[in-house]
């Protein structure tokens, strides 16, 4: 329950391996959808085709033998539309309310755009359903271009779609909101977040007491450090200070080096340092990673007049995500032409508000007394 008139029917995906076919969720990943109980029935989205008996069991428990008279899609991807048209055939007098890009999505994935059951919504429409009131702010991009999100004036609950969503199912066992949702976000919604900047600015005249995401736990407490976070991912600002250290290494001198740079930096003070091996660690966490502190070194060797493909990598993630506001370093290493500082900084050189570092770490095959002492002075610079 979320209030009294307002009722949770989401369901928990435990057997899920990879969110999007690319993101590990070892705590699973919940689809949440609500309904609104008044003199009409409002029920807020749908969940992921896999689990259409369950959602549909909690919808028929929650409405106790009435029946719905609206489904408001506030967002088309599948894992929250699966299950648009199982609704539509169980419910048939329901009106589908949603965006006209949304509309035009569901003609794409069910053939139908339900032109005789439907009322389309944008920015400012109220959808009334007696003591409730839904007004609908559109949020292109957030992460999808049919977004939307309503606000519910009397209970004051914000149905935000993806935003403020995390991963991890919500008989989990993660406490902490920050990690989850912060791999989330810069994850799947990191490239908009001008799109998101303006989202919150909207929303920001609704006095919001409880947010209802459409992944992860309903939020009722504590909303301004939440809200704060978003403000400040939204913003590419720096979250906390620290230093990565992101290293891709294939016999191991690299290795070395990244992981002495890293005692450096932590004896010259370093509040925290992210050692990172691009081949093994999950690449979602070392985007997080990048986006959360302030200062980056990118440690890579020279591979095939290139650089190594797990760097390139993790360097792709960052520049598709609007990379800016951080101070960077580089640490290369080639036996005979090394030139994976260039080939970096090249990658790098469309990312606004970069600050280079002065000293960055050239090795040749091993570490050497010269590599040391580069190592040392980087550590001083960027401590």
């Amino acid at each position: 329950m979320v209030t009294n008139d307002i009722r949770y029917i989401g369901v928990n995906d435990r057997k899920i391996d990879l969110f999007e076919g690319q993101y590990a969720v070892p705590e699973g990943m919940s689809y949440n959808s609500y309904v609104i109980l008044d003199e009409k029935i409002a029920v807020l989205d749908t969940v992921d085709g896999d689990f259409k008996e369950e959602w549909l069991a909690n919808l028929e428990k929650a409405v106790d033998g009435r029946k719905p008279d609206y489904l408001v899609v506030h967002h088309m991807e599948p894992d929250h539309s699966a299950n648009i048209v199982s609704f539509a055939e169980k419910y048939p007098e329901a009106v589908i309310v949603s965006s006209a890009k949304a509309f035009n999505m569901m003609k794409n994935f069910f053939g139908t755009d339900f032109s005789d059951r439907r009322i389309v919504v944008k920015e400012g429409d109220v959808l009334e359903l007696g003591e409730h009131k839904l007004e609908f702010t559109e949020a292109p991009m957030v992460h999808w271009p049919e977004v939307i999100v309503s606000y519910d004036s009397k209970d004051k609950v914000l149905f935000s779609a993806d935003a403020f969503g995390k991963f991890g199912a919500l008989d989990s066992d993660e406490d902490d909101w920050a990690c989850e949702a912060r791999r989330y976000y810069f994850g799947i919604v990191g490239k908009y977040g001008v799109q998101v900047k303006k989202l919150l600015e909207k929303v920001s005249k609704f006095d919001v007491q409880t947010i209802c995401p459409l992944h992860g736990p309903v939020l009722k407490e504590n909303l301004g450090y939440y809200f704060g976070l978003y403000i400040t991912w939204s913003s590419y600002d720096v979250e906390s200070e620290g230093v990565v250290v992101a290293y891709a290494s294939a016999h191991g001198h690299t290795k070395k080096a990244a992981e002495l740079l890293a005692e450096k930096l932590t004896e010259n003070g370093c509040p925290k340092v992210s050692l990172i091996d691009l081949a093994r660690d999950d690449m979602a966490e070392c985007v997080e990673d990048a986006f959360r502190y302030g200062k980056i070194v990118l440690c890579s060797i020279t591979y095939n007049g290139d650089i190594f493909p797990f760097m390139k990598d993790f360097i792709n993630h960052l520049t598709e995500r609007s990379f800016q506001n951080r101070t960077v370093a580089f640490m290369e290493n080639g036996s005979w032409a090394p030139q994976a500082a260039k080939i970096m900084a090249k990658m790098l050189e469309n990312c606004k508000n970069i600050t280079y570092a002065q000293n960055n770490v050239k090795i040749t095959s091993a570490l050497s007394e010269s590599s040391i002492a580069q190592i040392e002075a980087l550590a001083k610079e960027l401590a």
